[in-house]
């Protein structure tokens, strides 16, 4: 009997042996640690972001504001990220130095493999210090972002001036903005431009031709229950001297893409794209809406900006058409006409039940300007 339980135990004891070995050893912890919080570093997750553990987070006050001045916040952040990415090397060793308590270890840490190490930890921060001098020269004209920007320059201007045109851009609300901040993607008026973690890709609208050419789907995602599908679009630029680039998005957000876009999205592989439910939506109001009754305007009367989007003409107006005047749960509106078919969609979709959206093309909703309540029957197209 005696025999039966020392066998039994054996196994275990040597087990919690091998663990109390692992938590006696400092210099495995720190690694599997270190290992851990850099690649948390340099690939940040949600939870380091929410945390504030970036470079542009714990350098905000150096970095500056990125909604004044988009380039040059850019041009800072990338070369503060080189520079602290480049000193986590050095810190593994300096950390082991402190990790390793006993001097036995400690002799193990000057051994020739970790002197080869340390050189290598110690040269690999100077020569980034040696780009960054050399970035920051002629007023940091020979950064990549500064010398990509120059080849937009005209003649007789510089890489500043299309450095401030971006930035004016940038500040505007109407622009399209996606991604997280390690592969963010923008667009503006007249500039598409991805943001990554060491480089700023920019390109001009007129000189970019675009394909749809990936799409993949995540079964789970943290966010939503459903499953979320990625496209990913190359830009290629006329300009030989500017690198093509790819950009990645969900496909709920395509639509919104290719409103801010002046040139279309070649699709060469066919990619069957998945709209939300909204866009699905908007789809079919415009293809009811192109059939009702027309209104045409009277001679004098002109038509003014969509207060919706302030881009396209306002080409909406509400007429109770549906019914007699008197009848029914529809009012007549007396608005101009202040919206496009695309706004108009969307505030018509804004105002349904998300939850029931086979009811959504029978209901009524209120004008957006004067409340009075319409259907999508007596929408009309201004001509």
């Amino acid at each position: 009997g005696t025999g039966r339980v020392s066998t039994a135990t054996g196994p275990g004891l040597g087990l919690r042996s091998g663990e109390r070995q692992t938590m006696n050893n400092p210099e495995a912890v720190f690694t599997l640690l270190y290992v851990v919080l850099s690649f948390c570093f340099v690939f940040t997750p949600t939870e380091f972001r929410s945390a504030g553990l970036t470079v542009q987070d714990l350098l905000a006050d150096q970095l500056g504001s990125e909604q004044l001045a988009f380039v040059h916040y850019h041009i800072r952040r990338t070369t503060a990220t080189l520079v602290a990415h480049s000193l986590l090397p050095l810190g593994y060793y300096a950390g082991m130095c402190f990790a390793s308590s006993d001097e036995k270890n400690y002799y193990f840490l000057v051994s020739w493999g970790w002197i080869i190490y340390l050189l290598v930890a110690v040269l690999t921060p100077a020569v980034v210090s040696l780009i960054v001098l050399y970035w920051s020269s002629k007023n940091w004209s020979n950064h990549p972002i500064a010398r990509s920007l120059a080849f937009y320059a005209l003649p007789q201007s510089s890489w500043r001036a299309v450095a401030s045109s971006i930035n004016i851009e940038f500040r505007r609300i109407d622009k399209f903005a996606s991604g997280a901040p390690g592969a963010r993607v923008i667009v503006t008026d007249t500039w598409v431009m991805k943001v990554t973690t060491y480089h700023v890709h920019v390109a001009q609208q007129q000189d970019i031709h675009l394909t749809l050419t990936e799409s993949r789907q995540h079964e789970l995602c943290p966010d939503l229950s459903t499953p979320v599908q990625f496209l990913t679009i190359q830009v290629g630029v006329i300009n030989p001297r500017i690198t093509p680039f790819d950009i990645r998005l969900n496909s709920t957000e395509y639509g919104e893409l290719r409103e801010k876009l002046h040139t279309t999205i070649r699709n060469a592989h066919n990619v069957v794209i998945h709209q939300s439910l909204s866009d699905m939506f908007l789809d079919t109001f415009k293809i009811q809406v192109e059939l009702n009754q027309r209104y045409h305007l009277s001679g004098n009367q002109e038509l003014e900006s969509c207060i919706g989007c302030m881009q396209t003409a306002a080409n909406i107006k509400l007429v109770k058409i549906c019914m007699e005047p008197n009848d029914g749960e529809c009012q007549q509106c007396y608005c101009r006409p202040m919206w496009c078919l695309t706004c108009m969609g969307k505030w018509f979709a804004s105002r349904q039940d998300q939850q029931h959206p086979e009811t959504w093309l029978s209901n009524r909703v209120p004008c957006p300007t004067c409340r009075s309540k319409f259907c999508i029957l007596d929408i009309s197209i201004v001509c």
